[in-house]
């Protein structure tokens, strides 16, 4: 641990499980107190996950600073209520992760375009995309109401996106259509606020194994394919991703904003 988040309070969506929360829990390792969101605090575990105890419980048996809000990250009201219990719990909000995201092909809705439910659209669009919109549009509010961090900078904000917002995938225009969308409102909000020192910066991850990544190989993909398609090691670990959310919270990161970083083990470097 070295303490680079240390006095920052930091949300964390989709935190019970897969990337949210190895963030979580790397966030609080660093000192953040951490805000744990999701819709259940014990959402899907995988072989990665540690003990089967809840993120934020962890957390606090950890000696850590961290609580749970039920968050429907769709909704604009919980997503104002996520923001205003992190600010009465610990006075201010300096980092959000928008993490949460489903991939609704990797449940066996693999379609192109013209066959592809509206439905199935909807549904991905309001948690992949909106969700970002909303927890900006909240967080920025919160940022530019209270006192700057120590710093000098006013906010971090992590949205997260994938290598499918730069490359195509297998029939998956809902989960491609949302991913470009979130690298694309993050350089538009990372311009908007760039005078006020809050940073806005993307991860783009490649296959992680997570639960959705066990989805994938569930429906049919090959776990051999996907390791080709990684010259570097394969698929990643979640810890691979919550590394790079710490240096974009971080100081360490004084002078990146509207970046979409490639974090994939070289699937797009083809």
């Amino acid at each position: 641990m070295t303490n680079r988040l240390l006095d920052k309070v930091a949300i964390v969506t989709g935190s019970s499980s897969g990337l949210g929360r190895a963030i979580s829990l790397a966030y609080a390792r660093e000192g953040a107190k951490v805000v744990c969101a999701d819709l259940t605090p014990s959402a899907r575990m995988n072989v990665q996950d540690e003990g089967g105890i809840d993120t934020h419980a962890l957390i606090q048996k950890d000696g850590g600073q961290s609580i749970f809000v039920t968050t429907n990250v769709g909704e604009a009201s919980d997503m104002e209520a996520l923001v205003q219990a992190a600010t009465k719990e610990f006075g201010r909000l300096d980092v959000l992760v928008n993490n949460a995201g489903v991939a609704m092909e990797a449940r066996g809705a693999i379609a192109r375009c013209h066959e592809t439910n509206e439905e199935v659209w909807d549904t991905t669009m309001r948690i992949n995309s909106k969700s970002i919109f909303l927890g900006c549009k909240y967080a920025i509010t919160q940022m530019l109401a209270q006192e700057p961090h120590s710093s000098g900078d006013r906010g971090w904000i992590i949205n997260m996106s994938s290598i499918m917002a730069t490359v195509a995938g297998n029939a998956t225009p809902s989960y491609c259509a949302s991913k470009g969308a979130v690298s694309s409102l993050t350089r538009q909000v990372a311009l908007d606020y760039a005078a006020d020192k809050i940073h806005v910066n993307a991860i783009c991850p490649g296959y992680i194994q997570t639960a959705i990544y066990e989805e994938v190989l569930a429906a049919g993909g090959s776990a051999e394919n996907l390791r080709q398609r990684h010259p570097f090691n394969g698929p990643g670990k979640p810890s691979d991703i919550a590394k790079i959310a710490v240096v974009l919270a971080s100081d360490d990161a004084s002078w990146v904003t509207g970046a979409s970083w490639l974090v994939d083990g070289g699937y797009t470097a083809r």
